[in-house]
């Protein structure tokens, strides 16, 4: 199956897709500073730049897209018919990542926290599971 955009719209399409700040992580953010969470973001001193790290608590939180991070979800398990190929490579070297990240990260006594997109539609969870963070203390 062709590309239903030619290459310039793809490409324009394609440098659309944000890696830091997007709407998912913009939600996790706000509900940690409502609860009294203070944090940083995109610590690049740390391994897979976290995207919300909360460095009283040695906490590192990744908010990761369904797709793009290959989850066992409805969302995550799709893939495109075109290019299957290209696709199944990138999630799969985007999961190796994760996993080396989190691997990294407990290795420097950091707890790894993350926050999959699906589980921003069930608000009172996500809130339970964010509050038990912030009372946890390593």
């Amino acid at each position: 199956m062709t590309d239903v955009y030619g290459p310039e719209k793809r490409s324009a399409v394609m440098r659309r897709v944000k890696g830091k700040d997007t709407a998912p992580e913009l939600q996790v953010r706000r509900l940690i500073w409502s609860l009294g969470g203070r944090y940083r973001l995109h610590a690049k001193d740390l391994p897979g730049k976290p995207d919300i790290v909360l460095p009283r608590r040695r906490l590192a939180i990744f908010v990761h897209g369904c797709f793009w991070h290959g989850h066992d979800c409805a969302r995550g398990a799709r893939i495109p018919k075109a290019n299957r190929d290209y696709w199944l490579g990138k999630v799969s070297r985007n999961r190796e990542r994760d996993v080396a990240s989190r691997a990294a990260l407990a290795t420097r006594g950091w707890r790894v926290e993350t926050v999959w997109e699906c589980e921003l539609k069930d608000k009172p969870a996500l809130e339970t599971r964010v509050r038990n963070w912030l009372s946890a203390m390593p």
